[in-house]
């Protein structure tokens, strides 16, 4: 939940790096908070409000951190724009997220690894 918080903090912050670890529990949570979203939905009979006010709530802190993690491996963060490409962009993504840091300081700041 530590992580989930500091990207939240960060909520608008498309500077610096995050690590993996950072990136992936933010996304591990995402996906448990929409799912509650969902079954919020099913129970009020809302038709997908709930769960689409929480997608567009964490749209710009999910970007931010998806940039950062892309600083931490080296590159910019307009590649995001990838995933624009069908198919392949997403699966291009994931393996840009999953890979290690660049090791020591980049253009982006400090490994915060070392931090």
């Amino acid at each position: 939940m530590y992580w989930y918080l500091k990207v939240l903090k960060q909520y608008a912050d498309f500077n610096g790096r995050a690590r993996r670890k950072e990136y992936w529990m933010f996304i591990l949570f995402n996906i448990i908070f929409s799912a509650a979203a969902a079954v919020l939905d099913t129970i009020f009979g809302t038709w997908g409000a709930i769960g689409g006010l929480y997608a567009v709530l964490m749209l710009i802190p999910g970007l931010a951190v998806g940039a950062r993690r892309l600083h931490d491996t080296g590159r910019s963060g307009w590649m995001l724009l990838i995933a624009l490409i069908p198919i392949i962009g997403a699966i291009w993504l994931i393996i840009l997220f999953v890979g290690d840091s660049a090791p020591g300081s980049n253009e982006y700041g400090a490994n915060p690894k070392n931090q």
